[in-house]
């Protein structure tokens, strides 16, 4: 589940960061489903049914243990080894590109602060784990793909999902094991769907929010940060927008 890195965080403070349209700006499984429709891989009618589960997950209308369920069977029986190294290619070629400037400024604070950069996201471990070596997150936590003795995907879940409230379960397991205060971190995200973990962090840093989450911000008086390209145009001190201190 993480990079073999020891901690040794005398604050127990972490830096917990979402990856679509968060780190990156678009959704990274529209991506990947546009990927294999191009490839032959899925029907127009797939690919229509995950353009159709990402509305949904982006208003916080999907049963996400279906969705993630219908997908895993379009890969049961596939090496897991193989579809691995095709997630890094796709990766390098169409998702890399996509990371937003403001999401590099905030890595690089924390790394200088010496927090643990922890990747928290609804994305495989195959994914996670390239994302990770990229941009030099010390650990991530995300949905893992059982496999058979041959290697081989088998379709099931690993419960619970890295989503919603299993994003809350994985991180104190990880921040109890790792001597991570969460009352003490932050927590990066666009979405609403991420509200659990939000409230389970001393610091909720919202980035770029979908709809439900920019008002819910407003309500309780969370920092608004704008990671994206225009952000940075129209703030040429990005850095004002960084979590610097509590006063943003």
């Amino acid at each position: 589940m993480s990079k073999n890195k020891i901690i040794n965080q005398p604050d127990e403070t972490a830096a917990l960061f979402d990856f679509d349209r968060t780190v990156i700006d678009v959704n990274s499984a529209l991506l990947f489903a546009k990927h294999e429709y191009r490839n032959g891989t899925i029907s127009t009618w797939q690919f229509f049914t995950s353009i159709y589960y990402g509305v949904l997950y982006h208003f916080d209308f999907i049963d996400i243990e279906k969705a993630y369920s219908e997908a895993l069977q379009l890969y049961k029986g596939r090496l897991a080894n193989v579809l691995e190294e095709l997630t890094r290619i796709w990766f390098e070629q169409e998702v890399k590109k996509h990371v937003q400037p403001g999401a590099l400024k905030a890595l690089e604070w924390h790394r200088q602060r010496g927090d643990p950069l922890v990747l928290v996201t609804n994305s495989t471990g195959f994914m996670a784990k390239v994302i990770s070596e990229t941009w030099e997150f010390d650990h991530w936590i995300a949905n893992n793909l059982p496999v058979d003795d041959e290697g081989r995907i088998t379709g099931e879940l690993d419960l619970p999902l890295c989503y919603g409230e299993g994003k809350v379960v994985r991180s104190k397991k990880w921040a109890e094991k790792n001597g991570i205060n969460l009352n003490k971190s932050y927590f990066y995200t666009d979405s609403i769907t991420d509200l659990p973990l939000l409230e389970a962090v001393g610091y909720p840093r919202i980035v770029n929010p979908d709809p439900k989450l920019r008002h819910l911000a407003g309500k309780r008086k969370w920092p608004i940060l704008d990671w994206t390209i225009y952000g940075r145009r129209r703030n040429f001190d990005l850095e004002k927008q960084l979590p610097f201190t509590d006063k943003l």
